[in-house]
């Protein structure tokens, strides 16, 4: 009798522990504090928390894209966000990633146009790309979309190592470096309004460079996830006209270790609050569906999937 008096005890126990077991929790990488990665994973961390308790996220600073990619393959983060450029060659073991395939993961949806940027003071003498030969620029943290587009960006325009001086730093110290007059440009691939260049703009007085038609098209035939992107005047203080410069689409990813009603709840969370993220981010997020699965070349998670059937859409997930 006391045995069977025990064993009810202990499984009362586990199943109350059940009942009051505490959300799953939900790695979110994130990349650098002022970026839009952190801006964006940290308002839809809280859209998920309005509609359910079920889950409690964490987001994590990380370097960037490539930085998720691999964090997701190696299973340290369970959503991240990464440029269209660089999941394809993640997937495959391709392109920067040179034979080292990143996968364990799928595509939930493409969140919005990231611009690149390239920052200088306005009473620099540096007014075109051409002018950053033999200077010292910030072309991102190591493992970033930004650095890779900022090699991209050089290379084509005729700047190697040689002719410029590179620095690995993340957005916070390249905008205090600029401020301080310790660098003179930094790179920055963000959704604009980028939080960290708004916020420069308080301390000195900003420009960002033009990418002449020539390069951009340069750009768009070498790497085909570019398009040519308009950075409207205005989008920060002083800056009176638009920059024409490129863009590459940021993508929500989920770890395949994420079961299917998650993901599939985190899809319809983005459209279903994809108003509010805009408000509290300033990003002009992609609000349609069918924009939102176009162009991406990687099998997209089976609960975006199942989210996606119900509004009539099929995406491959294999």
């Amino acid at each position: 009798m006391k045995k069977k008096i025990c064993l009810l005890l202990c499984l009362s126990l586990v199943l109350l522990s059940a009942c009051g077991r505490k959300s799953d929790n939900i790695r979110f990488g994130a990349a650098d504090i002022g970026g839009m990665y952190y801006a964006f994973a940290s308002s839809f961390s809280g859209a998920v928390s309005k509609d359910t308790s079920d889950y409690k996220f964490e987001v994590k600073n990380t370097a960037g894209s490539a930085a998720n990619l691999r964090l997701l393959s190696d299973k340290y983060i369970d959503l991240g966000i990464a440029q269209a450029d660089l999941i394809k060659d993640a997937y495959d073991g391709t392109g920067y990633f040179n034979g080292n395939v990143c996968n364990g993961y799928k595509a939930v949806a493409a969140l919005y146009t990231e611009a690149c940027q390239i920052v200088v003071k306005a009473n620099s003498d540096i007014k075109t790309i051409d002018d950053l030969q033999g200077k010292k620029i910030c072309i991102g943290a190591e493992e970033s979309g930004t650095e890779i587009n900022a090699k991209q960006i050089l290379e084509l325009s005729g700047l190697n190592s040689k002719l410029v001086e590179m620095a690995n730093l993340d957005y916070t110290d390249a905008a205090k470096q600029l401020a301080n007059g310790r660098i003179d440009a930094f790179f920055c691939t963000a959704g604009v309004q980028t939080t960290v260049i708004s916020e420069l703009t308080k301390e000195c007085r900003i420009k960002i460079l033009n990418i002449d038609d020539k390069c951009i098209k340069k750009l768009i035939t070498a790497y085909p996830y570019y398009c040519k992107y308009e950075i409207p005047a205005n989008t920060y203080a002083g800056q009176t006209e638009s920059v024409n410069t490129i863009g590459v689409k940021s993508v929500l990813l989920a770890s395949d270790n994420l079961s299917e009603n998650a993901v599939k709840q985190f899809t319809e969370t983005f459209f279903k609050h994809s108003k509010d993220l805009q408000y509290a981010t300033s990003l002009e997020l992609i609000t349609d569906e069918k924009t939102a699965v176009s162009g991406i070349d990687i099998p997209f998670h089976p609960g975006a999937a199942a989210y996606y059937k119900e509004k009539d859409i099929t995406v491959k997930t294999k």
